[in-house]
């Protein structure tokens, strides 16, 4: 079994202040026995995309820099697989949205950059974020094949097929997501219901478990265009036929811990052979943007 830490928080404007509640929170859930601890996306900042500013882009830092050395260390200091989701400044007015794993003697063992990237009223990311070039790769640790994705990523089911044709153990999802405040209560319901069933539905088709781990908290406009975001929490991990094994409240920081047993993919991948019985010879038309 591998107990897993999924650390859900709201963030404040002191990066130094959001650094020290996860150095806190990872402590916490190493001492409760933790081999992988899971951060939120973009976990040192608010999240800044609700507007576009070019002064922002000072929250980035290159990697390896000064975030991967903190992080690093934390790594080390506890001996945890850590995951970590910085914003990347690659060179002058280039710029990812990249998750950095880290692996328990405090090297990075492997990043990714976000390949989908949304642009919507609150979520400008496309204004900071250049999509990512490394592809859909599984990082390997010391705990297994690791298929990380970010937020949006998370609702494309051809992301999740192909971490898991690579060989991904288990998938993983830093996220920001959260309401509109204007939004009526039904909808905001079935946006929640979508987002868990899109996650829950990567983990059935694969037969690989898979974690969520999403801010909480109110965070304002800085614009006034909208009335904010509020992150809808619920962070959780499912089992590789979808069941939800954990799931954390809406609207409270919480360091979750998790067992999850890595080998009943196994048995489960046996008893729906999903895998075997693609048609890889029929889907050539997966690659068009749209059949005409």
């Amino acid at each position: 079994m591998l107990i897993t830490g999924l650390i859900q928080q709201a963030n404040s404007s002191d990066t130094s202040a959001n650094r020290k509640k996860l150095e806190e929170s990872i402590a916490y859930s190493a001492s409760n026995g933790a081999k992988l601890i899971v951060l939120q996306e973009l976990h040192d900042t608010l999240y800044f995309c609700q507007t576009e500013n070019t002064a922002l882009f000072d929250f980035a830092e290159s990697i390896p820099g000064n975030a991967t050395e903190f992080y690093g260390q934390l790594a080390r200091k506890h001996q945890v697989v850590l995951v970590t989701s910085l914003f990347e400044k690659r060179s002058a007015g280039l710029y990812h949205n990249t998750v950095v794993v880290f692996e328990t003697d405090g090297t990075i063992a492997g990043k990714y950059r976000k390949m989908h990237i949304p642009d919507d009223p609150a979520y400008y990311e496309k204004f900071y974020f250049t999509p990512g070039d490394l592809g859909f790769k599984p990082i390997t640790t010391s705990i297994g094949k690791i298929g990380v994705l970010i937020c949006w990523d998370q609702w494309y089911p051809e992301a999740a097929r192909l971490m898991a044709l690579a060989g991904a153990e288990l998938l993983i999802y830093p996220t920001a997501i959260g309401y509109e405040s204007t939004d009526k209560e039904d909808e905001k319901q079935r946006q929640l219901e979508a987002w868990m069933i899109s996650q829950r539905g990567h983990a059935v088709a694969n037969g690989i478990p898979v974690i969520s781990v999403n801010r909480t908290g109110f965070e304002p406009d800085p614009s006034g265009q909208t009335n904010g975001i509020t992150f809808w929490g619920n962070s959780f991990v499912a089992g590789p036929q979808g069941e939800l094994l954990a799931l954390a409240p809406e609207n409270k920081e919480i360091n979750l811990l998790v067992n999850i047993d890595l080998q009943r993919s196994e048995s489960v991948r046996r008893w729906w052979p999903f895998l075997r019985d693609r048609r890889i010879d029929a889907y050539q038309d997966l690659t068009r943007r749209f059949i005409d």
